[in-house]
């Protein structure tokens, strides 16, 4: 079993401002769409490369679409 990250995003509600589908979003950041559920649900945290892709789509700084809490 997967233990699901604390890292937390905004990828869902940026994509949605954008007008983005979620295959849309995995094609211009070359994941699958499954992968990109995963990420959006917390489940999976991506690597440091695509977390920028993932903010430059959007044209916001990492802070901005992830978070991670403190103790």
């Amino acid at each position: 079993m997967v233990k699901p990250t604390r890292v937390t995003n905004s990828i869902r509600s940026l994509r949605e401002s954008a007008g983005l589908t979620q295959a849309e979003l995995a094609g211009r950041i070359g994941v699958t769409r499954q992968t990109l559920i995963a990420i959006e649900q917390g489940r999976y945290s991506p690597t440091l490369e695509l977390a920028f892709q993932i903010s430059r789509v959007f044209g916001v700084g990492l802070d901005d679409v992830f978070q991670y809490p403190e103790e």
